[in-house]
């Protein structure tokens, strides 16, 4: 088993990948880990996958997947993990806003300081404030429902034990949640790390309105699968409980 997976899922960064593989492989070369880098291509329309071929063929330890369409970071990160062969699994973007330079100490605090997860933390941050604001409102919801106190759930910048990766699955906007997804699976010792948030170098942000609705959406998802999970009818007698007393106020209410 080698130390490190690094799992990077991208949508058309073909300008960052080059420098981005370059920069793993020197920092993991220098700190004497073994490592594999898993570029997920979420069905770009660039010529992200021809560089990663290119690089795979230049690297044994680059791996590349393609999915034909968009499918999300989510569902990129499933196989990712799924695929994963490290002993410490590190996700990142691709667009060099996370530093690879990162990778040790986030390496340490997971295998030699036994935290299940390791989430970073974007102190400052170079993102819009379309972006930053619906970020600080996720941040703070999640907390409220978790119980986990982590500033930055949203970052992309991660480490995980090789076990938390085999035992949880994500999907929608999920992804952004898998430190809470990772201790309701039964992995408690999850931490926080600042790291340096870069500013973009290529191209430009993909996020938009959709990810903050989706986002939304996944969020009272994670709420009600906090408040219901174990005892899932509950959910069911509580809007039953709604209706009823709607058409008790109300006389004439109809609810089909």
């Amino acid at each position: 088993m080698r130390h490190i997976s690094v799992v990077i899922p991208l949508f058309n960064e073909e300008e960052s990948l080059p420098e981005l593989h370059d920069w793993i492989a020197r920092v993991c070369n220098e700190n004497n880990l073994t490592y594999e880098i898993l570029f997920l291509d979420d069905g770009s329309t660039d010529r992200s996958w021809n560089i990663i071929r290119e690089l795979s063929d230049k690297n044994p330890q680059v791996r590349g997947f393609r999915f034909r369409q968009n499918y999300g970071k989510s569902a990129a990160l499933n196989v990712g993990f799924a695929q994963s062969n490290g002993e410490v699994v590190i996700t990142m973007d691709a667009d060099l806003q996370d530093s690879p330079d990162e990778i040790p100490e986030l390496y340490n605090l997971i295998s030699k300081e036994g935290y299940h997860v390791i989430s970073g933390w974007k102190k400052k941050r170079y993102d819009p404030l379309s972006k930053t604001i619906p970020t600080k409102l996720f941040n703070w919801a999640t907390r409220k429902i978790s119980d986990l106190e982590l500033h930055d759930f949203n970052c992309g910048l991660k480490a995980y034990h090789h076990d938390v990766v085999k035992n949880i699955e994500v999907y929608g906007e999920m992804h952004r949640y898998i430190p809470v997804i990772a201790k309701w699976a039964g992995f408690p010792k999850i931490g926080e790390k600042v790291v340096v948030h870069q500013a973009r170098k290529y191209g430009h942000s993909k996020f938009g309105m959709n990810r903050f609705v989706n986002g939304f959406l996944d969020l009272m998802s994670l709420f009600f699968m906090s408040k219901f999970g174990k005892k899932p009818m509950h959910f069911f007698w509580l809007d039953g409980g709604i209706k009823f007393l709607a058409w008790f106020l109300n006389g004439d209410v109809d609810f089909n």
